[in-house]
């Protein structure tokens, strides 16, 4: 049989797993036929070119046997008498002989020709009608399969025989093995010269060598071979014009069991690792991630998963691993955290040589098979280590968490005894799965950098602290938006005349840009202030100033001067308006109008209040942003009429214009950005009433309480913007603190005045400033009936400090200067300098205001004795007394 089967090079050595030759196969039948074939062809034609080249000396021989016969008869009656042969040669002497005969040669050689013709196409039709009935009987037997194709299918079929892990056996119709392949010599451990010998010779299980003879067909009938149970297939062929046969293939179930097993197991893990990229990393959050981590793996990967975390990661820096690198433990899961040798939120150092030192060290996973057995691992802590064993852990995998080549952390897989130990073939696994987790760690701490810079950029440029002052008792809070910071910003500005201004401010977007913008627009806001600008003004300075900031931008941004980028009809607004709560509608957060990769602010808000406590009235204007809302004492709330200015930054030559508001001493009034009454899922209509409710629940809350409730009542679950809440309840100076004297113009009545402020001074306590404020009033006064215009009054203010006010109604504005030797004058306001805190001058509708303030808690040392003479001498422009 090896001879009908094989090839040439067939001498390879036997496959490792059979005791037997390697088989041969009998599609190298066709190619033996061909060649026998060609062989008969060859010999028809050699034998058709001997019959032609004996006809062609067929007639020469013919000839030359003609003459002899011819002599020989001649000859014959010569011997019989002599005498007469003697006497004819006499009388008729015989022609001769050389002349006769090539005659005779040539008209026999014509008269053989046509045969000659005749047998060399026979011999052709000969030749061409075998060399037909041998190609047909070689088309038959391969089936129209040329022999460049035979051979192709061969070696393919010939491969797939040796290679497959299933073994093959081909029958013939009488019982008899023809074919084993090297599984099946295995499984069936059949000997070497099986082949050709029937089954039943061949030492198989009677219920196996049954079913092979028997011929019938079978589909996984399970049979036993030797110590295996074998899956047996079994198939009949009956191949056209050919005996016919049955093959066989043959399975081990144990391989199949532990094929399915492993394929079972293959699939979970693609599963877990599916699972891991949906639910690892949903948030932005380091330790949140850990967490995820460790909830995926367990239980279908690890019985217990602990994840610890380097230092600087949960800082959002870059760490870098080190002998002493301290990690933080993240996340437990598996096991009760009180029972862990480390709790969430410790901080641990991995001793040298331990499992975890050397995965962090290299970077590289570790296993530990029997950590019973392990005494690097035990030497970290002998006692916790022992508590890990007796509850019940047998096995260990370590794995760094690494991602763009850094280390991260560690995550810990372990596995019980119930459970079976770790592989290697789990490294790879736990690696891939690791890897996934650190991708998502690494994005979580490089989002804590960028949000932890924005956030402390921001609160940097917010108040860290609300300055002193007694108009009002303020509380506020500021919440960045999960997405990131924005541009929310509130401040409480003191202003002179013991009144406050209050300022809350939206610019729209977020990120660092918006952070950056609401700096300076909060640094430009604190100027103006300082100018002591009445509202409807400070706005419009400022608007001009975010058009002059956005319009060069837009220049570096190459997008030209025009920032007019709205879509609607009217290129001053750009497309905002009004909406139907009466703000102004200036786009959506994180996405500014206008051309992509614009870096301008137009869209910032501002609402900017002062609250005078001698009066109890606010004094307000907005630009775009929503009306405040006003509590009364007795808890009735109120969205004042306040009219509705554009955006900053417009351009637009739309005024803004003022409210002012008269509030009784306790109410409180509530300033906010959008991002408390609006966002996605509610409309600001909605959020308007939703504030509505929460501030009239409780008529007789601080500050402090009503934000509280305010933000626990309106708070959305995951804000997409920032929010900016300021509440202040208003305070009146209580009328025996104030006083005030109208002053005509006449040097002579400055004695009187300034003698009737010294005794106010006396009554509040305060003569022990009696003298700089004599000074300071007198040069004041003086000025202004020298200088000024009928009005002219004088008002002290006995609140955290001494405030002095002397008016007039003229807009002329001293200058302080330092007055050469040979002035007359122009020393006065050099004197208020010196003995003031502080001083400047505030401009109403009716002239100007000069104010000083005299602290009364020592923050400014009073001049020695010595500095007051020099500075009298100085003073040439005071009356006599």
């Amino acid at each position: 049989m090896t001879e009908i089967f094989g090839r040439e090079g067939d001498d390879a050595p036997a496959s490792p797993r059979s005791p037997g030759t390697r088989p041969r196969s009998p599609l190298n039948g066709p190619r033996l036929a061909g060649r026998v074939s060609v062989r008969q062809l060859a010999r028809a034609v050699l034998l058709g070119i001997v019959a032609v080249l004996a006809l062609a000396f067929q007639a020469p021989d013919a000839s030359a046997r003609q003459g002899r016969q011819l002599a020989a008869a001649a000859a014959q009656p010569a011997t019989q008498a002599p005498d007469t042969r003697t006497a004819v040669r006499a009388a008729h002497p015989p022609p001769p002989r050389e002349a006769a005969a090539p005659e005779q040669t040539g008209a026999q050689g014509e008269d053989q020709f046509p045969v000659l013709l005749g047998s060399a196409a026979g011999v052709l039709l000969l030749v061409a009608g075998g060399a037909a009935l041998v190609g047909w009987r070689l088309r038959r037997q391969t089936g129209g399969v040329r022999p460049a194709e035979m051979r192709q299918r061969y070696d393919h079929h010939d491969a797939v025989l040796h290679a497959v892990r299933e073994g093959v056996l081909i029958l013939g119709s009488d019982g008899r093995l023809l074919l084993a392949n090297d599984e099946a010599r295995r499984l069936l451990e059949l000997p070497a010269d099986a082949e050709r010998r029937p089954v039943a010779d061949l030492g198989l299980e009677p219920q196996l060598s049954a079913l092979l003879a028997s011929g019938r067909a079978a589909t996984d009938e399970v049979l036993l071979a030797g110590d295996r149970l074998l899956a047996v297939n079994v198939r009949p062929t009956a191949p056209s014009g050919r005996p016919a046969g049955t093959v066989v293939t043959l399975r081990d179930t144990r391989e199949l069991r532990a094929l399915a097993g492993r394929a079972s197991v293959a699939q979970e893990r693609l599963k877990l690792i599916y699972d891991a990229g949906l639910r690892i990393g949903a948030t932005l959050d380091v330790g949140r991630t850990a967490e995820e981590l460790a909830e995926v793996a367990v239980p279908r990967f690890a019985d217990v998963v602990t994840v610890e975390l380097l230092e600087p990661v949960l800082r959002g820096d870059e760490p870098t691993v080190g002998a002493n690198a301290e990690l933080q433990r993240m996340a437990v899961k598996g096991v009760p955290e009180e029972t862990a040798i480390y709790r969430v939120g410790e901080v641990m150092r991995y001793v040298s040589g331990t499992p975890m030192a050397t995965g962090l060290a290299s970077g590289r996973p570790v296993l530990v098979g029997d950590l019973s057995a392990s005494d690097a691992w035990r030497q970290q802590d002998p006692d916790g280590t022992q508590r890990v064993l007796d509850s019940g852990i047998r096995s260990l995998i370590t794995t760094p968490l690494q991602a763009r080549g850094v280390v991260l952390g560690l995550a810990n897989y372990w596995r019980s005894g119930a459970s079976g130990t770790f592989e290697e073939e789990d490294l790879a696994f736990a690696e891939e799965l690791t890897a996934r987790a650190a991708v998502a760690v690494d994005n979580a701490r490089r989002y804590t950098r960028e949000h932890t810079t924005a956030v402390t950029l921001q609160r940097s440029l917010l108040p860290q602290t609300l300055p002193e002052q007694s108009a009002l008792a303020v509380a506020h809070r500021y919440l960045p938006a999960h997405a990131g910071v924005g541009g929310d910003w509130f401040d409480v500005i003191p202003l002179p005349g013991a009144r406050v201004a209050l300022v809350v401010g939206d610019v729209v977007g977020h990120g660092l840009h918006a952070a950056a913008t609401m700096g300076r627009l909060r640094t430009a806001v604190h100027n103006f202030s300082a100018l002591d600008l009445p509202p409807d003004e400070l706005l419009n300075h400022l608007d001009e100033l975010v058009t002059h900031i956005d319009t060069d931008e837009a220049r570096a941004a190459g997008l030209g001067a025009d920032t007019g980028t709205g879509t609607g009809t009217d290129p001053g607004t750009g497309g905002r308006g009004l909406d139907g709560a009466g703000t102004w509608s200036v786009g959506s957060e994180g996405d500014p109008e206008g051309v992509p990769g614009r870096t301008g602010i137009t869209g910032a808000t501002c609402l900017y209040a002062i609250y005078d406590p001698v009066t109890g009235r606010v004094t307000l204007a907005t630009a775009g942003h929503p009306a405040p809302a006003v509590i009364g004492p007795a808890g009735s709330v109120s969205f004042p009429e306040v009219p509705v200015s554009p955006p900053l930054g417009l351009g637009s030559s739309v005024p803004v214009e003022t409210a002012e508001l008269t509030l009784s001493e306790g109410s409180r009034l509530v300033l906010y950005t959008d991002g408390l009454v609006e966002n996605r899922d509610r409309d600001i209509a909605t959020g308007l009433e939703l504030l509505r409710t929460a501030l009239a629940a409780g008529a007789d809350r601080t500050p402090e309480e009503t934000c509280t409730a305010v933000l626990d009542a309106m708070l959305p679950a995951h804000p997409s913007d920032d929010i900016a809440l300021l509440v202040a309840r208003t305070q009146l100076l209580d009328p025996t603190r104030v006083a005030e004297w109208e002053v005509p113009s006449d040097p002579a009545a400055v004695a009187p005045v300034r003698a009737a402020c010294l005794r106010m001074l006396e009554s509040w306590g305060l003569a022990a400033i009696d003298f700089t404020t004599e000074l300071i009033l007198s040069e004041l006064i003086t000025n202004a009936i020298r200088y000024g215009a009928q009005p002219i009054r004088v008002r002290l203010l006995y609140d955290r400090a001494l405030i002095c006010e002397v008016s007039d109604g003229t807009s002329a504005s001293p200058h302080l200067r330092r007055a050469a030797t040979t002035d007359e004058g122009g020393r006065g306001l050099f004197l208020v300098a010196q003995f003031a805190h502080r001083w400047g001058t505030r401009y109403t509708p009716g002239g100007k205001v000069i104010w000083t303030e005299q602290s009364l808690d020592g923050d400014r040392p009073e001049p020695g004795p010595d500095a007051t003479e020099d500075v009298l001498d100085q003073w040439d422009d005071v009356p006599a007394l």
